[in-house]
Order: structure tokens, then C-alpha cells, then sequence
């Protein structure tokens, strides 16, 4: 006997299922490019160095061309520092890493800001947000604790103080 809601029911499927990575694969041009994912202070002991990083995902397509720019807060004071990166069209994961920074405090919030622009510099997306660390830098090391690509001891014997690195209040 012939059961026409049985043999109905694969095409159905098929229907369905094209309709959901149409809807996927859908970019309808609003919204976010960029959601901040992660964000922390590395401390890294060995080389005597902290920076920022953050870790962004991306939640639609990027414009061929596009560019992040990032502006961290001085920890030290003085003017901001700016880091400037090309954006892939292939990127899933975006790491956004400060220059060495000093005189981070714990507890204190210091200011990130992002922009994204398109490649002529047209403003896609802004980003803002306030980064607190839970270590305060005053426990890191003047000086590497090892130099070199082999993680050798450092030979200054002088290297094993805190830092004394004048920083403002």
C-alpha cells in the first residue's frame, strides 16, 4: 500500500535542513562584528614582563581589509598606547596583545578601546572596556629572571629584586 506522509517525510528533511544552513550562512549587515571573549594581565615572571591581551570572537563576517585598533591605558601614565592589526576575513579567534607595560596595580580599573574600521577607514564598531588586575606588578622582577632562547639564568645577580621601577600613586 502506498503511504504518501512516509515518502513525503525525506524531501521534508532535506527542505528543512537547507532552509537552517541557509539561515546560517545569512548575514543580514547589523550588528557586531567583535565580542570581547576573554581579558587579563599576563605576568610573565621569567622575562620580567606584564602586558594586556584579550581574546575576541568574531560573530559575523569582517570587510576584506578591515583593521583593529587598539588603545590601552598607561599604567605608568603618559599618553595611551596604540596597537594597530590587520583583521583576516578568516579569523575566528582574534588575540590583541598590549606592548610591555609597568606599574600595574591590583584592584585599580585601567581603560581598553577598540575600533574597528573597514579599509578605508570607516568606523564599524567601537569597543570600551575597563580591565582590573588581581596582582599588582610591584612583585615582579627589575630584570629577567632568564635571558636568551634557551631560558638561561640570567647572569646580572642584581636581577632577583622586586622592582623599584618609580611608578605614580
Amino acid at each position: 500500500m502506498y503511504d504518501k506522509a512516509r515518502c513525503m517525510r525525506p524531501g521534508v528533511s532535506v527542505l528543512l535542513l537547507a532552509l537552517l544552513l541557509l539561515g546560517g550562512c545569512r548575514d543580514a549587515g547589523e550588528g557586531d562584528y567583535l565580542n570581547v571573549s576573554g581579558k587579563i594581565f599576563v605576568f610573565n615572571y621569567r622575562i620580567a614582563e606584564a602586558t594586556y591581551l584579550l581574546t575576541l570572537a568574531k560573530l559575523r563576517p569582517l570587510p576584506d581589509g578591515s583593521m583593529l585598533e587598539a588603545t590601552f591605558e598607561n599604567p605608568a601614565g603618559g599618553d595611551p598606547m596604540v596597537v594597530r592589526q590587520k583583521m583576516w576575513p578568516t579569523m575566528e579567534k582574534i588575540t590583541v596583545e598590549s606592548p610591555p607595560v609597568k606599574c600595574v596595580k591590583a584592584n585599580r580599573e585601567y581603560e581598553v578601546s577598540m575600533r574597528l574600521e573597514d579599509a578605508n577607514g570607516k568606523l564599524l564598531q567601537t569597543i570600551k572596556r575597563k580591565m582590573i588586575s588581581d596582582t599588582d606588578q610591584s612583585v615582579m622582577p627589575d630584570k629577567p629572571l632568564v635571558v636568551g632562547p634557551f631560558y638561561d639564568p640570567n647572569p646580572d645577580k642584581d636581577s632577583a629584586g622586586n622592582s623599584s621601577v618609580a611608578c605614580p600613586i
